[in-house]
């Protein structure tokens, strides 16, 4: 017999998860406080274009939805490095022809994902916004787009999932009501969007297939690549400061100036950049954390709701989705919610925590230690033990990225041993010439297990 599920937030993952729960033979409900996307113009200035992984891809396998995507995806096979005098490096993310990453605009992948989910039977609300949730009462209570107030229900039988975002209401009653507690740990960097358009015949104007970085050392810019021949900016600053910030950037002179000290390049490209600066506003940034994301088992946070993360590993939405795929796992059979959602709390929790840390220490190195070349070189070796060792030594980035069957805690853990042994393999040495692959070997034989998901990426 179908349950009926109520889904707060019709961003990605809401519908993701509806699609999901739907194919089970669930009765799922989606309300959103915004117009319908689909029918109206999509919200613009504050989205990161996003970078959709294997973790990301599997669930969207899992829901049917991959092939739909897959004509708006533009693949990234590396990072290209822009340096102040106009030399580019390229740095691939692995060494496999599948071992990329993708591209795709946020509204684009809603968009999919609404009409995959609509199609499966899900209800969507749109204009429905959610002005209180009464936990102890079961009760949600929405105001419509035109004034109207209703109210529904839900219980036990009948769950609350909040996929509404790093502002999650339901996760703001869970902390009022005492059932949690959140800290969000903001970022002293925040970003603005702008935009490289395509030239007179349509096509990119930067390399197409690799995700373009200005490193500064304390700021970043980078460039992603979209289908249509654009590429969606993010600067990355400082908030505040008399040096090289957003407070300091003040006039349409003060941001060509600015660019034209540190990405001459890239003002060559965009001819309206001090116009599209000044019309987007800047956005903040912060790791989210949760301690605890249910209410027994009538309410789970999933997603941003329950564990936001800074963008500088690609993988929030990639997390996101992976969380729709445990739920998915967890559902067997006719198990009662209160058990799915305590088990869920318990096994994600670890691996959430762990892609947060993560992604904090992937900004330094996105903006500052790619152009170190013992980093550089460090890249190189731990490839080079890619191909000696396959079933062992596996770049942290290439675990996260494009294996889903590796947690992320593992991933971290496996990831500072090997971090170990790069270092003490190039210290003092200039190439990998001078490399002993021998002791390496037995340091990797001896302190790294064989992985069971260390085969090519799917």
């Amino acid at each position: 017999m179908s349950r009926s599920v109520t889904i707060l937030g019709a961003g990605c993952t809401g519908p993701l998860l509806g699609a999901m729960l739907a194919a089970r033979g669930e009765r799922v409900t989606i309300y959103e406080r915004r117009a319908d996307p689909r029918r109206s113009t999509p919200e613009t200035g504050r989205s990161i274009n996003l970078a959709l992984a294997a973790r990301g891809l599997h669930a969207l396998e899992r829901a049917g939805l991959r092939a739909a995507i897959e004509p708006a995806l533009v693949p990234m096979r590396g990072r290209l490095l822009h340096a102040p005098d106009g030399s580019r490096t390229f740095l691939p993310y692995g060494q496999r022809p599948d071992e990329l990453i993708y591209s795709v605009p946020r509204a684009l992948l809603n968009d999919v994902l609404l009409d995959g989910a609509e199609a499966r039977g899900v209800a969507l609300r749109f204009g429905e916004r959610c002005t209180g949730v009464d936990l102890d009462g079961g009760r949600l209570l929405f105001t419509g787009a035109d004034g109207g107030a209703r109210e529904v229900t839900f219980s036990d039988e009948r769950p609350l999932f909040g996929a509404d975002g790093a502002g999650s209401i339901l996760r703001k009653s869970l902390v009022g009501r005492g059932l949690a507690t959140a800290q969000e740990d903001f970022l002293d960097h925040a970003y603005r969007e702008l935009t490289i358009l395509p030239d007179a015949d349509g096509r990119h104007r930067l390399e197409r297939e690799a995700l373009h970085i200005w490193p500064r050392g304390g700021y970043m810019l980078i460039a992603l690549p979209n289908a249509d021949g654009t590429f969606t900016v993010t600067l990355f600053l400082p908030r505040t400061g008399t040096g090289a910030s957003f407070e300091s950037l003040r006039t349409p002179a003060d941001v060509v100036t600015f660019f034209a000290r540190e990405f001459p390049d890239a003002l060559a490209l965009m001819p309206s950049l001090a116009k599209e600066f000044f019309a987007h506003p800047p956005g903040l940034m912060a790791t989210l954390h949760v301690s605890c994301w249910h209410d027994g088992g009538r309410a789970l946070l999933v997603g941003d709701a329950a564990h936001a993360i800074v963008p500088f590993h690609g993988q929030g939405m990639n997390c996101a989705f992976e969380d729709c795929v445990l739920l998915d796992d967890l559902l067997y059979g006719a198990t009662p919610w209160p058990v799915v959602f305590a088990d869920y709390d318990r096994r994600r929790r670890i691996d959430t925590e762990a892609i947060a840390r993560m992604a904090i220490e992937n900004y330094g190195e996105m903006r500052d230690r790619v152009r170190d070349q013992n980093f550089q070189l460090q890249k190189e070796l731990a490839l080079e033990l890619e191909r000696r060792h396959p079933s062992r030594f596996i770049p942290r980035y290439s675990m996260v990225t494009f294996h889903a069957g590796i947690p992320y805690s593992e991933a971290e853990r496996r990831g500072a041993l090997q971090q170990d042994i790069l270092a003490a393999a190039l210290h003092g040495r200039q190439s990998l010439a001078d490399v002993d692959y021998a002791s390496i070997a037995r340091r990797v034989e001896s302190g790294l297990s064989p992985l069971a998901d260390a085969t090519a990426p799917s």
